[in-house]
């Protein structure tokens, strides 16, 4: 059954900040002030560039069709991108919208283990990401329809995703949202108070990860859904995946914590309508704190007592008081 551990407890387990990072880096303006300057292709080259991106696109919201998916060069240290709650980043179902790989020559070579380096550091705050759509991308096994990234850091802080999509069947291919693999050491990705909606992938209608810890701190996860079947390794005669509705987590060591969060109408075929995390080396840990997990059927399989949650680690997970758990 789960454990239910004192408030300090977890709150001592939070995740070092990859703020620091940007404590001193170049400045970027996308835009000159009109909605018609906020372009695609002007997107595309201030992340090549690095930096603080900001828009000037008028005072109003401001939606950019992304003809082209924006890539964060390996030998820009920090880029931050800061859509003050203006601007959406629409990838209108064609194409990934942003994309960070330390393993991908074609951005930039910069260190001879490029799975576990320092930098880049991606910062996304206060952006909209809609319509993001992966389908097809086979690099490092795909996924990551809005956001993908491996290596480095990645921070998420008041941002919406909806709408997103990644390959509708495979077993481990993940992460409608946001796929993250190789952080460093073993750093998790930092997401706070931030929305995803309507993601629709084989595995984690939401975000996916490979041996990749995470700490969640507030926002909601709804309406999110697993579209694979045949779970992971695939039955025979199944396309494989359906795991994790909302969030799917495998690999060896790593952690999930998750606070002040609300899940919600997540839908997994298989195992795990919130949540899947698998610890194959059975030494992942996780803490739910004042958290609500309520309506995400697992139509598969679920671990007894943790309704929504398919889990395999070291312990069962840490419920801290006032975090709610209902069918």
């Amino acid at each position: 059954m789960p454990r239910i551990v004192p408030l300090a407890t977890a709150a001592a387990a939070a995740a070092v900040t990859v703020s620091s990072a940007a404590a001193a880096v170049p400045r970027r303006v996308v835009g000159d002030g009109t909605r018609a300057s906020c372009t695609s292709a002007a997107v595309v080259r201030a992340v090549a560039r690095g930096g603080e991106i900001r828009f000037r696109c008028g005072p109003r919201p401001v939606v950019i069709r992304m003809a082209a998916t924006a890539k964060v060069r390996n030998v820009n240290p920090v880029t931050i991108i800061d859509g003050a709650g203006l601007v959406t980043l629409d990838g209108v179902g064609r194409r990934r919208i942003l994309y960070q790989n330390t393993c991908d020559r074609r951005q930039g070579w910069t260190t001879s283990h490029c799975q576990d380096q320092p930098n880049p550091v991606l910062v996304v705050r206060r952006m909209r990401f809609v319509r993001g759509d992966s389908t097809g991308q086979a690099v490092d096994g795909g996924g990551g329809g809005a956001i993908f990234v491996r290596g480095g850091r990645l921070r998420v802080e008041r941002s919406r995703f909806r709408d997103n999509r990644c390959d509708r069947v495979g077993p481990d291919v993940g992460g409608a949202a946001i796929r993250a693999l190789s952080q460093f050491r073993g750093r998790p990705v930092e997401i706070v108070d931030s929305v995803f909606r309507g993601g629709r992938c084989a595995n984690g209608g939401a975000i996916s990860s490979i041996g990749v810890s995470w700490s969640i701190v507030g926002g909601e996860f709804r309406d999110n859904r697993a579209t694979g079947r045949g779970a992971n390794p695939a039955r025979p005669g199944t396309p494989g995946g359906g795991n994790g509705g909302a969030v799917y987590l495998d690999g060896n060591t790593f952690t999930l914590s998750l606070r002040r969060v609300t899940m919600e109408g997540n839908v997994a075929p298989e195992g795990g309508g919130a949540i899947f995390f698998v610890s194959n080396d059975r030494t992942g840990t996780a803490t739910i704190a004042s958290s609500t997990l309520r309506g995400n059927p697992s139509r598969g399989f679920e671990t007894r007592g943790l309704p929504g949650i398919f889990f395999l680690g070291a312990r069962p997970p840490a419920l801290v008081e006032g975090t709610r758990l209902e069918r």
